[in-house]
Formats: C-alpha cells, structure tokens, sequence
C-alpha cells in the first residue's frame, strides 16, 4: 500500500486510527495484566507487519529520524516536569549510572556476547546498544504508571534515564563507524564523548534560558499557540547542539528542564500538549519498529537473545549499579531495587537501527538480537516493579490522591499570588473545620472547591470533608503556612 497515492490516503488514516485506538486501549490492559505497555505497541507493530497484514515497512532511515525526533520529544516532555531539587538531589549519582555506568553494563554485556561468537567489536557494539535505560518506559511508570514510588528512588531512575541516551548515542555512532572503517577505536575519538555531552549541556542552558525569556515576552494572541512555540524550542535545542557537534538529546532534556522550572504562561496547557505529544510519539515509534522485525528472522537468534537479555537483566545491570551508586551511602535493598529496574525500550532498538544504515556486516543479526533483549528486560524487570517496590519497602506508605479536575491557567505570567489546589483527607490539619475557622494568611483565601466530581463556592461555613479539593489563592512566601493547614499541595 502506497500511501503516497490519492486513493490510498483514506485507508490509510483508516487504518492509522484503528491502530492508534487499539493502542491507547491497550494502556488499560497493561496496567491490569502488569505487562509494560510499550511491549504490547511493540508486538501490535510485529503482528502488523505479518504476512496476513497488508501493512509494510521496511525503512531503516525513516525509522531512526523518526526515532531520534521522538526521542527528543520524550526527553523536552520529562525535562518540563523535573524540579531543579530533583536534580540537585540526585544529578551525582545519577550522572555517574549514565556515564561509567554505561559503559561499565555494555562492557560486562561484550563479554559475555563473546561465548556466542561475536568479535570483539561487535560485542562491544552490541553491549553499548543495550546499555541505556529508556526514559519512555521509566517516565511512564514512575509518573504515570500508578506507582508510589518513593522520592529518593525515583529521582535517581527518572535522572539516569534522562542523561544515559546521549552516551550511548555517541559509543554506538563511533563503534559503528571504525566498524565500517576496518579500523579500531581511536583515542581521539573517546576525548569526543565528554565535548559533546559538554557542548550539549551548554546549549540546552543557552536555549532554555532563550525559551524562558521567548515564553515571557511573547505575549501571544492564543493560548494554543504557546506549546507550538515550546516545541519549536525542542526542535531548536536538539538541531542547535547537533549542528555544533553535541548530544542534541541531552541538549533538549536540559532545555525543558530549564524552561520547566521558570514561570510559564498556560502552564498546564503546555504540559498537557507536550504529554500527549510524548505518548503519540512513544506509541508511534512503538509501532514502527515492530513493524521492522520479521519473525521468521527472528527465531534464528532467540536463544542468543534471550541469553543475553537475561545476562543483562540479572548479572550486568546490577553489579554495575551496586559498584557505581557504594560511593554514595545507598542502603542495599536501594541499590538492589535501582539494579533491577533498568528499563529498556525504544532506545535500543532505535540504536541497532544505526548499523543496519551503515551498512555494517551482520548489522541485521545484531538488531535482532537487540528486539529480544529489549522484550526480556520489559518482561522481566518490567512486570515485576511494583512487586519489587512493594517487597523491598520503598513504596510511599500512603496513596497519593487522585488530581482535582480542573486547572486554572493563564497566558500571561502572573505575578505576586498564586492558586495552589490541595487534597483534603483525614490527616489534614483542616479537614473537618469551617472555612471561617482555618487561620488564613492575610491575602490568602479559599477560592473554589471541589466535591463529588462537583464545583462549590466555598462559604464560610462550609466544612472541608475528607476527598474535597480546596483551591488555595496565596502568595508564595505564605505558602509554608497554607501548607500547614491543608498538607502538601497536589502539584508538589
């Protein structure tokens, strides 16, 4: 099917839809059965390319353009929702996994590639292919997975997998080019890697700060019109870094996160674009790399596969997080817990797409290889996190709340106070007491509560029941005392 062709075009958005609805369902059925949801995109993608399916694909260039322009897009959409604590918290250890840690996982991941015949340097290759976490895959479970992960460990898994790509985007576009060369690795080479994650960095910070500035000033007729702007500044961070030589990836993600910790006009409006944008992307991507594998291939290379997607899942992975996080006073069930949930995706696969474009001898074999350690670490650590979360104690005790359902936006930013919402239960200082009652800072006041999927105006003499949201309009430095009335705000 040529979708090029006028006539083709309706079945084709036909059938794009169909997928896309399927898809977005499948989301229900993962967080039931416990089966990451980005497998089951993958294998829709791989029953798709069948041969009782019509659909075709077979480009490997279109493939990784898609791919690298969607990564960046994940990346910008985890960045806007990092705080700068976060960062501070955890950018050491962090930057230490996705640095040595690495290639200290691709490396014990080549020496056991080599018991399966692969030379040195194809099992290097294949070792630094695997080595990065996917951020997609631990963005969606640690923030929007349902899982009450507690915050120590979760900043660490969201960090690692926002810096790792860059690393390994580099390693694996080295290796393969001495691969093609016929010639081993120059040191020259190696001294690259820290310019380009430097450049990156730097760029991200120029861009973001710029994006920052272009967001204030704009003073944009639509409200619509602002995350057509945030995604240009994406697009900008990524091709500017990349144009200079640096990781666009880490160039995006440092970016978004700069621009996410300033003050943004039609916040919640960007947000929303950018997470609707993130899961298009990742369920797209998904699926067209299913698309890719040929399963008849495929059965050539399970055992292999498997082997090593088991090595990487039970012996690489956690014996380079436990010798790279020591240093740094983690308990050992901590340790444990962040050497298990090492997520892959995407990433891999998009990187043995690399090889295959440049023509590297047995690149095939390799991306094959690649789908099944990607499947075995989904399925493995992936069906068991919450199950290791809850074993290993480092589950928040309570169940955060359910999020209001209304958001209160603005396209200019707005200065002096603010409009915190907050979730009232049982433990809140000012559940059970009339509005009248609660010591107030001066200029603060409730302003609009929530009941029962319902909007009320709230009196003075309403009482603040257990499941209400109350909308709190104060200024910022009142916050700590809000905070002491109705408990940590929902957008904390």
């Amino acid at each position: 099917m040529n979708v090029l062709e006028p006539a083709s075009i309706p079945i084709f958005l036909t059938i794009a839809a169909l997928v896309m609805t399927v898809s977005v369902l499948l989301s229900r059925v993962s967080d039931k059965a416990g089966v990451p949801v980005f497998l089951l995109f993958l294998l829709l993608g791989v029953i798709l390319g069948g041969r009782a399916s019509r659909v075709t694909f077979e480009n490997y260039r279109d493939c990784f353009v898609f791919g690298n322009v969607a990564l960046a897009l994940i990346l910008f959409d985890g960045g806007l929702n990092t705080p700068f604590d976060r960062v501070r918290e955890g950018i050491a250890p962090a930057a230490v996994l996705a640095s040595l840690g690495v290639l200290g996982t691709a490396g014990l991941v080549a020496l056991f590639a080599g018991l399966f015949g692969f030379s040195t340097a194809k099992a290097c290759l294949l070792g630094v292919i695997v080595a990065p976490t996917d951020a997609a895959a631990v963005f969606s479970i640690v923030r929007s997975g349902g899982l009450q992960l507690k915050k120590r460990m979760a900043v660490i898994l969201e960090l690692e997998s926002g810096l790792n790509d860059p690393m390994a985007v580099i390693l694996t576009i080295t290796l393969t080019e001495s691969l093609v060369a016929g010639r081993g690795v120059a040191p020259a080479a190696l001294l690259e890697i820290p310019l380009a994650l430097a450049i990156g960095a730097i760029a991200g910070v120029v861009v973001g700060y710029g994006g920052r500035w272009l967001l204030a000033h704009a003073q944009l007729p639509a409200g619509g019109l602002y995350p057509v702007l945030t995604l240009s500044v994406a697009f900008f961070a990524f091709g500017l870094s990349e144009i200079a030589k640096g990781s666009g990836f880490l160039s995006a993600y440092v970016a978004a996160v700069t621009i996410g910790n300033g003050p943004m006009p039609y916040r919640g409006g960007i947000l929303r674009v950018h997470d609707s944008a993130a899961w298009l992307c990742q369920i797209a991507m998904y699926l067209l790399l299913g698309l890719l594998i040929v399963p008849a291939e495929m059965l050539k290379v399970a055992p292999a596969g498997i082997a090593l997607g088991l090595v990487l899942a039970f012996v690489a992975r956690p014996a380079i997080v436990a010798l790279c996080l020591l240093p740094f006073g983690y308990k050992i069930r901590e340790i444990g817990y962040l050497g298990w949930v090492g997520l892959r995706g995407a990433v891999p696969i998009v990187l043995a797409t690399y090889p295959v474009l440049a023509g590297t001898e047995g690149a095939q074999v390799l991306f094959n290889i690649v789908f099944f350690i990607v499947v075995v670490n989904t399925l493995v650590p992936g069906a068991t996190v919450r199950w290791a979360t809850a074993w290993l104690g480092l589950g928040l005790a309570e169940r955060s709340a359910p999020p209001a359902l209304l958001d209160i936006v603005s396209t200019r930013i707005l200065t002096g106070s603010e409009i915190v919402s907050f979730s009232v239960d049982s433990s809140t200082a000012g559940c059970g007491a009339a509005i009248s009652d609660l010591p107030f800072p001066p200029e603060s006041a409730a302003i609009l509560l929530i009941r029962n999927q319902q909007l009320v105006a709230p009196r003075g003499s309403t009482v603040l029941a257990p499941g209400d949201h109350v909308y709190v309009l104060c200024r910022r430095e009142d916050r700590p005392l809000v905070y002491l009335i109705f408990g940590k705000a929902e957008s904390d």
